[in-house]
């Protein structure tokens, strides 16, 4: 628990610091990826935050990366491998912020997580894209 709490201090912490110009960038292909570290380090998934990366073209999620945590390596690799590729193009309806995505069995915190990041994700694409 203190060490949850050590993790959550230094997340607010860095948070601080960052620029919003960190969460989202555009490409010159015209993709827009949301970085949520900055968005989402309140929540927590197994042993800590769950960043992730939404790469979105034409209003269409093309990838859900999930970026370096103090997550159980055992837990990412079940919902990499399990949950993340059912993000793959899904469209977005307009202002949508939810994509329907089960839950990895065995990996729920984590996975429960990273819905709470992508959808922090889509709300901010949607409010400054």
């Amino acid at each position: 628990m203190i060490m949850k709490k050590l993790m959550i201090a230094l997340s607010l912490l860095c948070a601080v610091s960052a620029q919003a110009d960190d969460v989202m960038k555009k490409g010159k292909d015209g993709t827009y990826i949301v970085n949520t570290t900055t968005l989402a380090q309140d929540i927590i998934g197994y042993n800590g935050p769950t960043p992730v990366e939404i790469h979105i073209k034409k209003n269409k999620i093309v990838k859900v990366v999930m970026l370096k945590s103090t997550e159980t390596p055992k837990y990412n690799a079940k919902v990499k491998k399990q949950m993340l590729p059912a993000y793959e193009n899904a469209k977005l309806k307009k202002n949508a912020t939810t994509v329907e995505v089960d839950a990895v069995t065995g990996a729920t915190f984590t996975s429960n997580a990273v819905k709470e990041n992508v959808k922090r994700g889509l709300e901010y694409y949607w409010k400054h894209k």
